[in-house]
């Protein structure tokens, strides 16, 4: 299969070439140079935000194997995968230029495209949002990933496939949640715990995510799926459990109600990642329907697996993970942590 990447160097894009070149696909990745491709990939350069940012695509040369440059019968691509998460020009952009050159065109989005409040067991045909014009301003994330899906199946139609993640984890992670929790759990000592420890997660991870979309597109499926685990798939007492394990620290879990945690005026989701209490942010974000992706074969691996290859990649880069810099850093203030523990 040959498969281009619009991105390919960080998390889910990164995941998703590695993923690929495991397979043997021929990978070519369209990225700004600001980060290193996985090496096997073909690169091109460009800015999809800038004036003619798209010209390495337009001048993209043959494939070696069928020698046709877009303008023929056979498609120059099987597969593209695209992660953006900005104004929904640069999908529509991109996808109507490679409209006639791809065979199939997918599309990783998110599951904040659903209206709010979005019950617990919400299915891919529930209430959306609008979508963001092409270049709205203000950015506003959940009509942004609206806006890319509307404008990846204006261009593709049928081969349009919408990948609905929620929560990722993995290595290759910048944006920093499950890197904060290690680190925290590392240095050891007593560490706030949010309770209640049995309050179910919803996430994947970023390889079962790259591998699902793999094959969803190759096998040519289109529209919507949420592509998460099961709800339930993990608590946040297996989660943080797993981090003591795998750092091998002294780490005191004290688990603390959500009341008291949330009188402190500590900000669930950004002051202690990935923890949400109980409630509508939690029913949409860990209570999602996954059945229509379950059926299409998403296979979702073990917590403890997650959290011990996401530490033994932060150890392998110094401990210090990458940060998105349009992304807030994540993570409770020490002071404030020794306040709600009493020392």
């Amino acid at each position: 299969m040959r498969l281009l990447i619009l991105g390919g160097t960080e998390f889910v894009g990164r995941a998703v070439a590695e993923a690929a070149l495991a397979r043997d696909w021929q990978v070519t990745v369209f990225h700004r140079g600001h980060h290193e491709a996985p090496a096997g990939v073909r690169v091109l350069r460009g800015d999809r935000t800038a004036p003619d940012g798209l010209a390495a695509l337009t001048r993209a040369t043959p494939d070696a194997d069928t020698g046709t440059s877009g303008s023929g019968a056979a498609p120059e691509w099987d597969v593209v995968v695209d992660t953006w998460s900005g104004a929904p020009s640069a999908v529509l952009d991109t996808a109507r230029l490679l409209a006639d050159r791809a065979g199939h065109y997918a599309y990783v989005s998110s599951r904040s495209v659903y209206a709010y409040p979005t019950p617990a067991g919400l299915p891919e045909d529930g209430p959306l949002v609008e979508g963001a014009a092409a270049d709205a301003e203000p950015r506003d994330y959940a009509r942004d990933k609206r806006g890319g899906e509307l404008a990846a199946e204006a261009a593709f139609g049928d081969r349009a496939l919408l990948v609905r993640a929620g929560l990722i984890l993995g290595p290759w992670e910048n944006v920093g949640r499950l890197p904060w929790w290690l680190g925290r759990i590392a240095r050891g000592g007593p560490v706030l715990a949010p309770g209640p420890r049995e309050n179910p997660l919803q996430y994947i991870d970023v390889r079962d995510l790259a591998e699902w979309t793999l094959d969803a597109a190759a096998r040519g499926l289109g529209g919507a799926y949420n592509a998460v685990s099961p709800p339930g798939h993990s608590t946040m007492g297996e989660l943080l459990a797993a981090c003591v394990k795998a750092t091998g620290s002294d780490a005191e879990l004290r688990w603390t109600d959500p009341d008291t945690i949330l009188a402190a005026g500590v900000e669930p989701w950004t002051d202690l990642p990935i923890w949400l209490p109980r409630g509508e942010l939690h029913d949409m974000m860990h209570g999602g329907d996954v059945a229509k992706a379950l059926a299409a074969g998403l296979r979702c691996r073990p917590v403890a697996e997650t959290v011990d290859d996401t530490w033994a990649w932060l150890r392998s880069i110094g401990g210090e993970a990458p940060q998105r810099p349009d992304r807030p850093k994540v993570g409770l203030a020490p002071e404030v942590e020794a306040a709600l523990l009493g020392g």
